[in-house]
């Protein structure tokens, strides 16, 4: 119940030392083993570190025509 409160309030944009703080921890430390971040929290952390890495838009796998051989020899 700790360790899913903890990261529910992580998810939700809340500060590690407010989580802290609820969980009674005095070292932070201890909170981080709780407060683990999932693949959706990397995710976001990264989108916001580097914004322009990724385009808006997907390639157009569907004209390929090796990529449609290939497939269709699968």
């Amino acid at each position: 119940m700790r360790h899913t409160k903890a990261m529910h309030l992580l998810q939700a944009g809340v500060n590690l030392i407010y989580i802290r703080d609820l969980l009674g921890h005095v070292d932070i430390a201890t909170t981080e083993v709780y407060a683990r971040a999932d693949t959706e929290l990397k995710r976001k952390a990264l989108e916001q570190a580097y914004p322009n890495m990724v385009s808006e838009g997907l390639p157009q796998w569907n004209q390929d025509e090796d990529l449609i051989s290939w497939l269709t020899s699968l």
